[in-house]
């Protein structure tokens, strides 16, 4: 759980994912509310733990992209039944809620 452990790792992963490389500014657009300081931060942790590849292009200016390494993947898989469960977590309070509150309006 450590590996995954903070707000935006996961979101990073399915990122990645979804749409393959990425550069530090599109990974930045695509999880709106992340700062640069935490995205750095997760960034290197990642890539501390194998699951993030950081590619430095030696051009002016610098080129950095992002990519899943074969570790970060078989964890994307991994975590594909917990996003699963927790979409039909989504569904089922969502109806509750829904289903809740005509109950609360159709009592006299």
């Amino acid at each position: 759980m450590d590996v995954v452990a903070g707000k935006w790792k996961s979101l990073i992963l399915w990122e990645l994912h979804h749409y393959g490389t990425r550069r530090f500014a599109e990974l930045r657009r695509g999880l709106p509310g992340v700062s640069e300081k935490m995205l750095i931060q997760h960034l290197r942790e990642m890539e501390e733990d194998g699951l993030v590849h950081r590619e430095v292009y030696r051009e002016v200016p610098p080129k950095v992209e992002y990519s899943l390494t074969e570790h970060g993947v078989s964890l994307n898989a991994a975590l594909a039944s917990l996003g699963e469960w927790g979409t039909e977590r989504i569904r089922r309070i969502g109806a509750e809620k829904v289903f809740g509150d005509v109950a609360a309006t159709a009592r006299p």
